[in-house]
């Protein structure tokens, strides 16, 4: 009777169990796209996923030097904003290609205009331009930022309008046309701090 009742016990725990980890789901990334729209995605939604994660990241290195080495309040301001769209959207695009099975880019394999197989991506920052920019202060750094930065953007903004024509997963496409209206908002910006508009 003992024997029948533990046993009973440690099957309900068992259930249970298997119950709560079904709804939670293993991967904290890629759990909130799970589903049956989880598969619907095509070569396009896995490029621009490989391409923008390195392209973020870059972006969050260059906005991360603001803080110490900006002169400029509104330049410190929006090196700010970029990171806090920016980092999670990593995170989103990397449980996606993980949900597919695909390769996440490895970080500090980001410079150099490209990201492994994928292809060169516009409007990444060289080697060259990090580092006078690591090595820039004040009025300087905010010029070299404003101007790496509206640039880096401009790549984003046409890797974003490439997954909106040709992706076909939903999420992914919705995103990059947030991306590109956010950073099209953001050049505007730049350019204003910088007198051109």
């Amino acid at each position: 009777m003992t024997t029948l009742r533990t046993r009973g016990r440690a099957a309900l725990t068992a259930i249970a169990a298997l119950a709560l980890t079904a709804c939670g789901g293993g991967d904290g990334d890629a759990a909130p796209h799970g589903g049956p729209a989880a598969g619907a995605h095509n070569a396009q939604d896995v490029t621009f996923a490989q391409r923008m994660i390195p392209h973020h990241r870059q972006a969050l290195e260059m906005a991360e030097l603001a803080v110490g080495r900006a002169s400029s309040a509104r330049v410190k301001d929006l090196a700010a904003r970029i990171e806090k769209a920016q980092d999670p959207e990593i995170g989103t695009l990397s449980g996606w290609l993980r949900a597919w099975g695909e390769d996440v880019p490895m970080a500090g394999m980001d410079h150099g205009g490209h990201a492994g197989t994928t292809g060169a991506m516009t409007g990444m920052t060289d080697d060259a331009d990090m580092t006078a920019l690591r090595k820039a202060e004040g009025p300087d750094f905010d010029t070299k930022f404003l101007t790496m930065m509206a640039e880096h953007h401009r790549g984003a903004v046409e890797m974003a309008a490439t997954e909106r024509a040709a992706g076909a997963y939903r999420p992914a496409t919705e995103l990059a046309r947030a991306i590109a209206t956010g950073q099209n908002a953001e050049i505007k910006e730049m350019n204003r701090l910088l007198g051109k508009g």
